[in-house]
């Protein structure tokens, strides 16, 4: 319960820093939430030994997206509003208490698939492993009207031995940009965040298009995940949501 009250708040602040996408990932994780509890209420056999754990869920989601989809056409890009930390503290301790509480945490997590990507990914520059900078935000080119990744220079400190075979493996796996002078030496690598590696991936784009194709790729993996957990749930758990036992 420790790391899920902990992790859910902070997994969406760290996946954060362009228009649109701390609101816009919240939402869609809700409403594949609403989803998965729908699916309790409308099972042959009613009422699921799930449904109130399912409906105290739903009782709390539905103000929730109440309150994030007009907060998401003002934080949108362009911004007329910006949310900072608070929003994402907010709505991952909301994730946390429908979770705990209605006893689905495995199935929250397979929601925030993304998000532990994220996390996984940032763990260098998190735990200082890889210098962090303070803001690893996107670059925006003002030439170009495009975001682009962000980079760390290492042109006052070199990597060392460890950190240099670490990024070449990344970088060989396609997993990270690495900028190199004449003499090959490194000298700039794009920070580890997913938005920054989607950028890596798939090149500069604009602000607005970036946030939906994220959101698009956080709704595709949660609905993967609601499909395993609904297709394959005898194999770890003794009843799934139809009332079919093992």
């Amino acid at each position: 319960m420790a790391a899920i009250a902990i992790f859910c708040p902070n997994s969406i602040n760290i996946l954060a820093g362009v228009n649109g996408l701390e609101v816009g990932q919240s939402i869609v994780i809700a409403s594949l939430l609403v989803f998965n509890d729908a699916l309790y209420l409308i099972v042959p056999n009613y009422p699921h030994p799930a449904t109130d754990s399912h409906l105290f869920s739903i009782y709390l989601l539905l103000p929730f997206l109440a309150v994030s989809l007009p907060l998401y056409l003002n934080n949108k890009y362009p911004a007329r509003v910006f949310v900072g930390d608070t929003y994402c503290y907010f709505a991952g301790t909301v994730f946390a208490v429908v979770g705990i509480l209605g006893h689905f945490s495995k199935t929250l997590l397979l929601l925030f698939i993304p998000q532990i990507f994220n996390f996984i990914y940032s763990a260098p520059q998190l735990f200082r492993l890889i210098p962090c900078p303070r803001h690893r935000m996107p670059h925006f080119n003002a030439r170009t009207g495009l975001l682009e990744p962000s980079t760390t220079k290492w042109d006052t400190t070199p990597p060392s031995r460890l950190q240099k075979i670490f990024m070449e493996t990344l970088e060989k796996l396609k997993l990270l940009e690495v900028r190199r002078d004449d003499a090959g030496k490194i000298q700039e690598s794009s920070n580890f965040t997913l938005i920054n590696l989607w950028l890596v991936w798939f090149g500069p784009k604009r602000e607005d298009r970036l946030t939906n194709e994220l959101l698009i790729m956080q709704a595709i993996v949660g609905g993967l995940g609601l499909f395993v957990r609904h297709n394959f749930a005898l194999l770890i758990f003794e009843v799934d949501n139809l009332g079919r036992w093992q």
